[in-house]
């Protein structure tokens, strides 16, 4: 979870964590200047890129998950649409480029405060590298999708329910929660 606030990010006054007034949850609330400092849950958002029906998949370079299978995702940057923040994570984690299909899952992960959004892609092309993030990139079939690796429990029903619905001939939205108590 996020450290706690102290001091306002505008004035640099105490801040106080309290429902503001019109509010009932708790925020961070400066006395001083009237800011309200909200957090909120944070989007993470990337691909599910197909060629020649294999999916492409990163093995990451970084914590969490290092050396575990991903897809190509990351937090969305202020001022992105959720198609650019995903095209991004594409480039930047596989050096792919990408060409978006619909939104396919939309997992809520409120015991970390997230919400993960991934799209079906078609890569325009069979060039790929892993970027910075990443170790290495491989475009698996089914059978080879290595399951006890994969690094992400939202990945892993994603990848479940893509084969699932290619197979039964159908892709729609799959929305759903991870809760963890």
């Amino acid at each position: 979870m996020d450290p706690a606030i102290n001091y306002c990010c505008t004035c640099g006054a105490p801040v106080e964590f309290r429902p503001p007034p019109g509010d009932s949850l708790p925020r961070h609330v400066c006395d001083s200047c009237g800011a309200i400092h909200y957090r909120n849950p944070r989007l993470v958002v990337g691909t599910l890129p197909v060629w020649q029906g294999r999916v492409l998949l990163c093995r990451r370079a970084i914590e969490p998950g290092h050396g575990l299978w991903t897809l190509p995702a990351g937090f969305m940057e202020n001022g992105e649409t959720m198609a650019e923040a995903a095209l991004r994570e594409t480039r930047e984690e596989a050096n792919a480029s990408v060409e978006l299909d619909s939104m396919f899952t939309l997992i809520s992960v409120p015991h970390i405060s997230q919400v993960h959004v991934i799209y079906r892609a078609r890569l325009t092309n069979p060039e790929f590298s892993a970027g910075q993030e990443t170790l290495e990139i491989a475009l698996l079939d089914e059978p080879a999708i290595p399951w006890p690796q994969i690094a992400f429990r939202t990945v892993a029903l994603t990848l479940q329910h893509y084969f699932s619905d290619r197979r039964n001939g159908a892709f729609h939205l799959h929305d759903g929660e991870i809760v963890d108590r």
